[in-house]
């Protein structure tokens, strides 16, 4: 296969104005699923349990099973569409969208179509340099999600190759809100950048509302980008392409970029674009070609005729908005302020995506610093060698108690790290991962003396230097009793005895 043209990101820019635009689906943590009492896998709880097991007749699509709508997850969309600012259907209801699913076993999805719960809105993004964008919000929408194919036989994974396919149907049924964005306008170079914010917006806000764990490396978040490009002075648009279900920030803003440079060079060459879904590689940061994009005639939607009009009551959508929580760009300039963070110390932890357990942890009773420090240090370092997500890893109450410990003396850096790995690997909370490994600072006289000695009795020289002035010659002495120790020695009580006995 020959290599992808691309061209130069700053010289496709001069030549084709890119025009975005954002599919985003939110699986809702319901405890059961859309339209029937099967347990929600995207609840937390519901995560890890083996293929087809949480399943259910309205799920496979089993004749004679009829669909009951999820109440909560009504009252969660409602939430949801007004946080983005949408205004609320007095009435609404469901369609059949239909095509080919091999993962959903009635073959076509309940989904919206011309009626959808939330409509009309709009949501303001902030940039790393403090730029506000707005991003107009077409829709909101509620459906069910499909399952989910395991390739088998390949080389890849992917159905390509593959020597047949497993069909898991935990996911079918899934509730999920569709958040469908109005063209947007005028992104220009930073239209990268724009995805990634506006991604990380809808995290947010999701988060807030605590309608979804909002995970993208587990597909609770899952975000198509649209783009194309029309040339400078051109009113029509350009045919876009959709790339689906990119799994993280930083791959909505590379898959962006991407496109743009792949599309710029088809077109500089006199070539046309086919409107089409694509797929993103992360190993390799490219897209390849899915299948050719369907338009909503292809779909053939007509109402779902087991499903009355969803009628939320005014009282109920009031009372939805007066419990909405703070805007995220509104909350993220009050915590830097209350935090007292300069840009950059600010800025690494919404990059990471870590503003709620370092918020969770400080309210736990740890300094901002120190909050920052764990999470975004060693923390992350853990995470990103395990390849799992930082926050799955342990609770910001743990994170706060270890930081007590070390406040208290009990534990030096050093020792707390390999506390950290304890709680990690599940043997107990901070206090009894060090009471199991015995891995409490030693602060006793009588133990610290002892090393001491035997630490001067090794190198007699130094006693002599410190008693003529050079007290930085303590340092080796200190080493000495911190290794015969293993780390555990208070140094700065070891230090006090050393200068004690010198002068002596």
């Amino acid at each position: 296969m020959s290599a992808v043209k691309l061209m130069d990101y700053d010289k496709a820019l001069e030549l084709f104005e890119p025009v975005l635009g954002f599919e985003v689906h939110v699986e809702l943590n319901t405890e059961t699923k859309m339209f029937s009492d099967a347990p929600n896998p995207a609840n937390e709880r519901n995560h890890d349990a083996e293929p087809n097991t949480l399943i259910a007749p309205v799920d496979l699509g089993l004749p004679g099973s009829l669909p009951v709508v999820n109440e909560t997850a009504v009252r969660s969309s409602i939430s949801l569409g007004l946080a983005l600012g949408c205004s609320i259907a007095e009435s609404c209801r469901f369609a059949r969208k239909n095509y080919f699913y091999p993962d959903l076993g009635k073959n076509y999805q309940i989904s919206q179509y011309d009626e959808p719960i939330a409509f009309e809105g709009s949501v303001e993004v902030e940039l790393e340099d403090g730029t506000l964008v707005t991003i107009p919000i077409e829709r909101a929408h509620m459906e069910e999600d499909a399952g989910k194919l395991t390739h088998l036989g390949g080389a890849t994974g992917r159905i390509q190759g593959a020597e047949y396919s497993l069909v898991d149907y935990n996911r079918a049924g899934v509730p999920l809100v569709e958040i469908v964005t109005k063209p947007i306008f005028g992104a220009e170079h930073r239209a990268p950048e724009i995805a990634k914010a506006y991604v990380a917006t809808i995290r947010d806000i999701v988060r807030g509302l605590g309608i979804s764990e909002a995970r993208l490396e587990r597909g609770n978040l899952r975000c198509d980008a649209n783009v194309s490009l029309r040339p400078r002075g051109q009113e029509k648009l350009g045919t876009r392409t959709e790339t689906k279900n990119v799994n993280s920030m930083r791959s909505v803003e590379r898959a962006v970029r991407y496109e743009i440079q792949r599309q710029a060079a088809i077109l500089a060459d006199g070539g046309s674009i086919t409107q089409e879904t694509r797929h993103w590689h992360e190993d390799t940061g490219t897209t390849s070609p899915g299948r050719p994009k369907s338009d909503a005639d292809d779909y053939r939607y007509f109402p779902e005729p087991d499903l009355l009009p969803v009628q939320p009551a005014r009282e109920l959508v009031e009372a939805l908005r007066a419990e909405l929580p703070e805007q995220p760009v509104a909350r993220r300039r009050r915590l830097k302020a209350d935090w007292g963070f300069g840009d950059i110390e600010f800025q690494g932890v919404v990059n990471a995506g870590l503003l709620d357990e370092v918020e969770a942890t400080i309210a736990a009773g740890t300094s901002p610093d120190a909050a920052r420090k764990w999470w975004t240090g060693e923390i992350s370092r853990i995470a990103n060698a395990a390849e799992r997500d930082a926050a799955s890893l342990i609770s910001p109450e743990n994170v706060a108690a270890l930081q007590k410990l070390v406040d208290a003396g009990t534990l030096t850096d050093k020792l707390a790290r390999q506390v950290l790995e304890g709680v990690i690997a599940g043997e107990g909370a901070p206090q009894e991962v060090v009471d199991a490994r015995g891995l409490a600072v030693v602060s006793d006289d009588g133990a610290l003396i002892a090393a001491i000695d035997e630490a001067l009795a090794a190198q007699p020289d130094v006693l002599a230097k410190i008693q003529d002035g050079k007290v930085q010659a303590a340092g080796a002495v200190i080493g000495a009793v911190m290794k015969a120790m293993k780390g555990q020695a208070d140094a700065a009580r070891v230090r006090e005895l050393i200068l004690e006995r010198a002068a002596q």
